[in-house]
């Protein structure tokens, strides 16, 4: 029987979720909804140190604006709850007690002092990066180390401790990425890492194994950072007899910063000028930026997100959201970094603005209008977004762009103004006006007509009087298509503007 496709993802609220979690996230819901499968979220808040009480619901508002739901979470319950693993704090105790009495782990009683010096004398004979290890353990003061009795009489008064992985010696781990293929580490080189805190929570490493152990995960997809874990996850499994269930993984390319040096941090958005989070956020320490409150539509954000390390293998670039989830495959995730790129961002979200259907932006424009102190009727707002989106990156460009359709131009290109007017031309627009005051109800194919017969009567060319007339109208020498935005603009507004030079 072919197993249930079982994916999550596990933010730690220690922090403000930013891009690089949120496409991890992203790319786990893509996979599990193109195979039917069932997405999970699952708050890992063991470390309660860096805890940040706003941070789990910022993440929870992230996921709503990105449209990504999710089947099981601490908001919506499941089978497998809880789904925070500060609430799922009595179990993992039975399981690092499974892995003491298999042998697989043991109680170390080292205090901070000890370990301390256990370092610095490991540094000072010339280890660079001293670890807790096969080596090491032999001299501190742990249950490998101490009489039974000894670790008894530990254990009965209290004494703080903690619970060890206990690494063989010399061991190969091979382990099998769908991204980067196999791995293959040798024991020797990894330390005992703890499993238990003092505190009697868990370690990132036994949580993580045991909840999706436990929650029937069957495809860990992850940060690329997560890569050196992967050998002590894997012999976790090893040591639990979970080898048959163990979930298949896959480690994600790091999102890197614009020029390439480095992974995109959180302060980037503060030093870069552009936002590394989904939504703004503030707090009396820092305030930063967000893509929705800069104008990017959710398509164009997980669009944009998306190809932050993943191709289709087609040309084609403009996805919905629904396309994405049927193109979506782990095969064509690639290994390298993937740059963040702002312009190509922005380009994202001008292309989507362009293909929306204007009714579902109306409400926004209609906003934009009145806090303008502008209304219009709906059809001339319609009309005036086809106008002008193609030139609109966020939806806000539209007052920007349009906004001499609802008030008087804001400026004037005085340099054609002084380029193309001259004695002839102002001619033809004076005779242009006349010819328009005999026809209140004019239609853009009048207005060519009229200002056509002049130009041939005048022997005019479109670039000796078409800028000039196109300023006049909206103050720029570049816009929607002259005849209809004179129509648009209505006759009297039309011949008022025109009247400014003739």
């Amino acid at each position: 029987m072919e197993r249930r496709t079982r994916v999550r993802f596990a933010p730690s609220p220690t922090g403000y979720l930013h891009i690089g979690g949120l496409r991890t996230a992203l790319y786990n819901y893509f996979f599990a909804k193109k195979s039917g499968g069932d997405f999970i979220l699952r708050i890992e808040d063991t470390d309660q140190s860096r805890f940040v009480p706003e941070a789990e619901d910022y993440i929870r508002k992230s996921f709503e604006w990105c449209g990504i739901e999710f089947d099981e979470s601490p908001w919506n319950g499941g089978l497998h709850a809880p789904y925070r693993q500060s609430e799922r704090k009595p179990m993992y105790k039975q399981y690092a007690m499974q892995l003491l009495e298999n042998g697989s782990a043991y109680y170390a009683f080292d205090t901070s002092e000890e370990l301390d010096t256990m370092r610095a004398n490991l540094e000072a004979q010339g280890n660079p990066a001293p670890q807790y290890n096969y080596i090491t353990r032999q001299y501190m003061k742990n249950s490998l180390t101490l009489p039974h009795d000894e670790v008894q009489r530990l254990l009965a008064s209290n004494t703080p401790y903690v619970i060890r992985i206990k690494m063989p010696r010399n061991e190969e781990i091979k382990c099998f990425d769908l991204i980067r293929g196999w791995v293959i580490v040798n024991t020797a080189q990894m330390d005992d890492k703890v499993l238990m805190k003092s505190d009697g929570m868990p370690t990132y490493h036994l949580a993580n194994v045991v909840d999706d152990y436990t929650m029937l995960i069957s495809h860990v997809i992850r940060a690329e950072e997560w890569l050196p874990s992967l050998p002590l996850h894997v012999f976790l499994y090893q040591c639990f007899g979970w080898v048959d269930t163990m979930p298949q993984f896959a480690h994600l390319p790091v999102v890197l910063r614009p020029d390439g040096n480095g992974k995109l941090s959180k302060r980037d958005g503060d030093t870069l000028g552009f936002p590394v989070f989904p939504l703004a956020y503030s707090t009396e320490l820092s305030n930063s930026n967000g893509f929705k409150e800069m104008g990017f539509t959710r398509d164009a954000f997980v669009n944009m997100l998306a190809f932050l390390g993943w191709n289709p293998g087609t040309p084609q670039e403009i996805f919905s959201f629904d396309e994405l989830i049927q193109a979506f495959s782990l095969e064509r995730i690639g290994k390298s970094g993937a740059r963040f790129d702002f312009e190509k961002a922005k380009w994202f979200n001008q292309q989507h603005l362009a293909k929306a259907d204007a009714i579902t932006l109306l409400p926004q424009l209609k906003a934009i209008l009145a806090s303008n102190n502008c209304v219009a009727e709906d059809n001339k707002i319609l009309t005036v977004w086809n106008f002008v989106n193609d030139r609109c990156i966020f939806i806000n460009d539209f007052w920007r762009e349009g906004h001499y359709f609802f008030v008087e131009r804001e400026t004037i290109d005085e340099a054609i103004i002084v380029s193309k007017s001259n004695e002839t031309t102002k001619l033809a627009l004076t005779n242009i006006i006349q010819s328009c005051k005999q026809n209140n109800t004019m239609l853009a194919v009048d207005f060519e007509k009229i200002v056509k017969d002049e130009m041939t009567l005048r022997g005019l060319k479109p670039g000796d009087i078409f800028p000039l007339i196109r300023v006049l109208l909206s103050g720029e020498k570049q816009g929607p298509p002259m005849f209809e935005m004179m129509q648009l603009l209505g006759h009297t507004c039309s011949l008022n503007r025109l009247s400014a030079l003739a």
